[in-house]
């Protein structure tokens, strides 16, 4: 086992928790409707987009239309266009492994590398790559677990769900206590609580977003000049 994959395992175990608590319910789900446990594996790999594979159930389900579903889809994932900028350069001098890096950056993904300071005694590519697959193999055995089990499974699983929330906190948290700076946090819980109130539950996550950029953007320089100096 590498130095990398060893760091990265250890820090992508607070995602593990989540992942696979969350991909057991999804798998649950899924085996629930009548599909086959292959259908979680290939699902959480092709798709591999957390809560919306929840939304995809409701679509399989209700009849939706391909341009309704793909519209849909578009608006709730728009959030990955944004903070995927970030990473642009970082990804394209990853070689083959671009594309699979851009696949699988998930909300907690972006989170754990936006944290990650390069190791002198690691291939630091290699540690982040090992970090998205990490990731996604929480995911995708989670899910394949709860299809299998599934009909053996006789407790309420209400609320699990939950455990996403805690995963976000528990990543802000480590984030919180490593940053030089908290505007960037501030302005996120900010311009979340804001918009939730004029846009409301339904729809504040991209107004949320697009104001915390907004004000990121306009102290950029005052942010970097204070990194420099402390």
């Amino acid at each position: 086992m590498s130095k990398e994959f060893k760091y990265a395992l250890q820090k992508t175990l607070p995602v593990m928790a989540g992942y696979l608590s969350i991909g057991i319910a999804y798998g649950l789900l899924l085996q629930n409707m009548g599909y086959n446990f292959l259908w979680a594996i290939l699902t959480s790999f092709i798709i591999y987009a957390g809560a919306m594979q929840f939304v995809m159930l409701t679509f399989l389900s209700g009849g939706f239309s391909l341009p309704t579903i793909a519209i849909m889809t578009l608006l709730f994932n728009s959030r990955h266009a944004f903070y995927g900028l970030s990473f642009i350069d970082t990804f394209k001098n990853m070689g083959k492994k671009t594309i699979y890096m851009i696949h699988t950056l998930s909300d907690e993904t972006y989170s754990l590398l936006c944290s990650y300071k390069d190791q002198a005694d690691l291939d630091n590519k290699k540690t982040m790559f090992f970090i998205n697959l990490l990731d996604q193999s929480y995911w995708v055995i989670g899910s394949a677990l709860g299809a299998l089990i599934g009909s053996m499974i006789t407790f309420d699983t209400t609320g699990i769900d939950f455990a996403m929330t805690a995963l976000f906190v528990t990543i802000f948290v480590d984030q919180w206590k490593g940053a030089k700076s908290h505007v960037p946090a501030l302005s996120g819980i900010a311009g979340g609580i804001i918009c939730l109130f004029i846009f409301g539950a339904d729809n504040f996550i991209l107004p949320a977003i697009l104001s915390a950029i907004v004000v990121l953007v306009g102290t950029r320089r005052k942010l970097e000049e204070r990194e420099v100096h402390a």
